[in-house]
């Protein structure tokens, strides 16, 4: 029998590794510089964190077998319901805002999974709780240029949303066809609104939702054609003063999509995708948006907190970042192999080792661990770019033999 990963799961090879920290230690890096701290929540969840108010589909979450158990549990389909759920109720004393940060592995179903595809996938974002407002959008909207400016990624767009503008404008139309609008504007699909019974007001009315999209000046301006209350003039307003510090800021090119609905629905202000442009099919490689009744689920007493993130996906930063060269294309190689010449010198190789590794800078040592002979040890050396091989006496003295 030969033993696979199960379906939908994969392992990751010391390059394959190797690859995914040199993505993660720049993000890393970036959010360090942003005073973001990392965060750690629980791969497995209770059902009722995990679905979100019923924001998050069950069926995008493995579920696991419970014996006897009450509590349904769940692997995370997502970190943002997980860090909501920490947050209010481990932090309760804490200042705001919280700036935090995660690097880690998320499990869903998707439609394509049911086919043995991928069901592990790892994200690295933030959330900034605590904080509303055109300040904090812009904040995480600018890190996220920030994040794929240091992994040198140049050629990407973001795609912005308003959830709440999107949900107020779907309001007009009757209760039982609200969720088919909606879908047919997420999937553009026009020939689903020609055929709805809809009077030829709606229907027109979400046909210019379906081009609420494009240059920010144009969208603005079909948007604010539209018949809007106070409150929706207000949530445009507050979009449009977003879109003119962003434009000031020129840091990526930005494309207005009031017709961007997200899969999961707790979203209540601004969304974005962030994607890439090199290929012939675009990338979405993260998303995000503004949750400010989120953290309220979870509150002891039902207290809303506003919050925003994003997560990025490693599976599609990395699949990009493999045509510019810029990945690992090896492991890294040991430093020093330190071999001891006889049984009684194994004690000085080992101390010897020690010191080495004792240096302020990161020195890799590998201790040879007998069996073959001199010129086998060298070949092994050779094999794997050891740089020098240090030649071990019992009196501790050595003799260094150089590689490279």
């Amino acid at each position: 029998m030969v033993y696979q990963p199960a379906a939908g799961a994969r392992d990751l090879l010391p390059l394959d590794v190797e690859k995914k920290r040199w993505i993660e230690d720049r993000l890393q890096q970036v959010f360090h510089r942003w005073g973001y701290h990392r965060i750690i929540t629980s791969t497995l969840e209770r059902m009722d964190t995990l679905m979100a108010g019923e924001a998050i589909q069950p069926q995008m979450v493995i579920q696991l077998q419970q014996n006897g158990e009450d509590d349904e549990l769940g692997l995370r389909p997502e970190l943002t319901a997980s860090i909501a759920r920490t947050v209010v109720t481990r932090m309760a004393y804490a200042t705001y805002p919280q700036r935090l940060y995660y690097n880690a592995n998320v499990f869903r179903r998707t439609w394509e999974s049911r086919h043995n595809r991928q069901q592990e996938f790892y994200q690295a974002g933030v959330e900034l709780l605590g904080a509303g407002g055109l300040l904090a959008n812009a904040e995480v909207l600018l890190l996220v240029a920030d994040c794929l400016a240091a992994l040198g990624l140049r050629e990407w767009h973001l795609i912005l949303g308003e959830a709440g503008i999107t949900r107020s404008l779907l309001s007009a139309f009757p209760a039982n066809l609200q969720d088919k609008v909606r879908s047919a504007i997420a999937h553009l699909d026009r020939i689903t609104i020609d055929t709805l019974p809809l009077s030829d007001k709606l229907r027109d009315r979400a046909q210019t939702m379906l081009d609420l999209r494009g240059p920010s000046a144009d969208v603005l301006q079909k948007v604010s054609s539209l018949d809007l209350d106070e409150e929706q003039r207000e949530a445009v307003n507050n979009l449009k003063s977003l879109v003119e510090l962003l434009e000031l800021e020129k840091k990526f090119p930005l494309i207005l999509d009031l017709s961007l609905i997200q899969t999961i629905d707790y979203y209540t202000g601004i969304v974005f995708e962030v994607v890439n442009d090199t290929e012939s099919q675009a990338r979405v490689l993260g998303r995000g948006g503004r949750y400010d009744q989120l953290l309220g689920l979870y509150h002891p007493q039902g207290e809303n907190i506003p919050g925003i993130g994003f997560g990025l996906s490693i599976e599609d930063l990395y699949q990009v970042l493999l045509s510019t060269g810029q990945l690992p294309q090896v492991t890294p190689a040991s430093d020093w192999l330190v071999v001891p010449e006889t049984a009684s010198a194994n004690a000085s190789a080992f101390a010897y080792a020690q010191k080495l590794r004792d240096s302020t800078d990161l020195v890799r040592v590998e201790i040879d661990l007998g069996g073959r002979d001199a010129d086998a040890i060298r070949q092994y050396a050779s094999d794997r770019g050891i740089a020098q091989i240090a030649w071990m006496k019992a009196d501790g003295s050595s003799k260094i033999e150089p590689l490279r």
